[in-house]
C-alpha cells in the first residue's frame, strides 16, 4: 500500500483534506488515527461517516506491519524483525540518539558480495505506507527524530515509494530534512529526482573502493559509475542542499584497506563537503570476508583524518544480536522454511 492509497480511502468515507491531514499526522506519530487535541476531540471534529469508517481503515493500516521479534543490543540499539501482511519480513533498527534505520525492499537486486540481504535477491518492493509503518511501530517504542534508509534494499530501485515516504516524514512526520538520509550505491535517477523534491534528504553514497574494477566485483549489479564521477555528483548535491554527504566504506580485511586505497580516498575526498564512514565488516559464519583488526581500523582513520578527510568509524548497530542487515530476516526465513519442511514430513508444529 502507498500513502496515497490511504488518503484515497479516507476521502472515500468523506474525509476532507483537513481531516486527512490530522489523521495522517496522528498515524505518523504512532498514535490512533482518531487522536486529537484536548480542544478538538474526534467526536466533535470528524463527521459521522468518517468516525464510522475509521475502524475499518485502522484495521488495514495496522495490518501493514507488526513487530515479530525484538533484539536489544548492548550499545543501546534495538533490532526489530518486522512482519508484513504477506508474511514477508524486513528489518528495522532503533539506533542510539533517537535514530531509526528502515528497509525499503524485501531483499535486494544489487547483489553486494558482502551483504546478507543481497544473497536472497529481490523478492518485492515495499509500498510507501509499509516503509512509514516501520517508523510508526518504532515511535510506539521510542522517540524517532532521524530516519536513515540504510536497511534492506536499494532505495533507488524503489524510488517512487521511498520519496513518497520521505516527503511525508519530512512534513507531517516532523523530521528535519537533513535527518532523513537516503543511502544508495549510486543511480542516475537519484541525482535527477532529489533536487526536485520539496523535502530534500541528506545523501549517503556506498563507495567501498576507489578502484572501478574492484567496485564492479563487490557491487556486481550497481550502475557502472567511476568512483570519481560518483563522488563529484554527490558533492554537487551536498553543496546544493547545504548539508554534507556521507560516503560509506565497508572495510573488508585485505580487500579495500590497503595503503593504495587510503591514498585514493585522499585524492577523491579531500576538500569535499562530506565525511567518510568506515564500517568494519560484520563477519558472519562461513563468509570468506573478514573484519580488519581494531588497531588497523583506528590507524586508517587517523591517517585519513590527518590528510584532510573527515573520517569516522561506524560499527553496525547491535552486532551482538546479529547486527549485519539481513541476518535477522535470513535466520527467520530459515526457521520458517525448516518448519514447513517438518510439516510436509508429518512432524507436529512447534508453535
Amino acid at each position: 500500500m502507498r500513502i496515497h492509497d490511504l488518503h484515497q480511502m479516507l476521502a472515500a468515507i468523506g474525509a476532507r483534506p483537513c481531516h486527512i491531514g490530522r489523521i495522517n499526522r496522528a498515524w505518523l506519530k504512532g498514535l490512533p488515527l482518531d487522536s486529537g487535541t484536548r480542544h478538538q476531540k474526534s467526536e466533535h471534529y470528524f463527521p459521522l461517516p468518517v468516525r464510522e469508517g475509521l475502524p475499518a481503515i485502522t484495521a488495514q493500516v495496522e495490518a501493514l506491519a507488526r513487530i515479530q521479534s525484538q533484539h536489544p543490543g548492548a550499545d543501546g540499539s534495538l533490532r526489530l524483525l518486522v512482519a508484513l501482511a504477506d508474511e514477508q519480513n524486513v528489518e528495522s533498527v532503533l539506533l542510539p540518539r533517537d535514530g531509526l534505520c528502515v528497509s525499503s525492499q524485501v531483499g535486494c537486486a544489487v547483489g553486494c558480495t558482502f551483504c546478507m540481504t543481497g544473497k536472497s535477491g529481490l523478492l518485492r518492493q515495499l509500498g510507501s505506507a509499509e516503509i512509514v509503518a516501520q517508523v510508526v511501530l518504532a515511535r510506539r517504542l521510542r522517540p524517532v527524530k532521524k530516519v536513515v534508509f540504510m536497511g534492506m534494499g536499494e532505495p533507488a530501485h524503489n524510488l517512487d515509494n521511498v520519496l513518497e515516504a520521505i516527503h511525508w516524514l519530512g512534513t507531517d512526520g516532523h523530521i528535519g530534512h537533513k535527518n532523513l538520509v537516503l543511502s544508495t550505491v549510486g543511480d542516475p535517477r537519484v541525482f535527477e529526482r532529489l533536487p526536485q523534491m520539496q523535502v530534500k534528504p541528506a545523501l549517503a553514497l556506498s563507495l567501498h573502493t576507489t578502484d572501478s574494477a574492484l567496485r564492479a566485483r563487490l557491487l556486481p549489479r550497481a550502475p557502472r559509475y567511476d568512483p570519481a564521477e560518483l563522488v563529484a555528483l554527490g558533492d554537487a548535491y551536498a553543496r546544493q542542499v547545504g548539508y554534507p554527504i556521507q560516503y560509506q566504506w565497508t572495510l573488508l580485511a585485505g580487500v579495500n584497506d590497503s595503503q593504495q586505497e587510503m591514498d585514493g580516498i585522499i585524492r577523491l575526498l579531500k576538500g569535499r563537503f562530506g565525511l567518510l564512514n568506515l564500517i568494519p565488516y560484520n563477519s558472519v559464519e562461513g563468509d570468506h570476508y573478514q573484519r580488519p583488526p581494531a588497531e588497523a581500523v583506528a590507524d586508517m582513520r587517523r591517517y585519513l583524518h590527518s590528510h584532510g578527510v573527515l573520517t569516522k568509524v561506524r560499527d553496525s548497530a547491535g552486532q551482538d544480536v546479529d547486527g549485519g542487515c539481513g541476518q535477522l530476516r535470513a535466520r527467520a526465513a530459515d526457521i520458517i522454511d525448516h518448519s514447513r519442511l517438518l510439516r510436509r514430513a508429518g512432524a507436529p508444529r512447534q508453535d
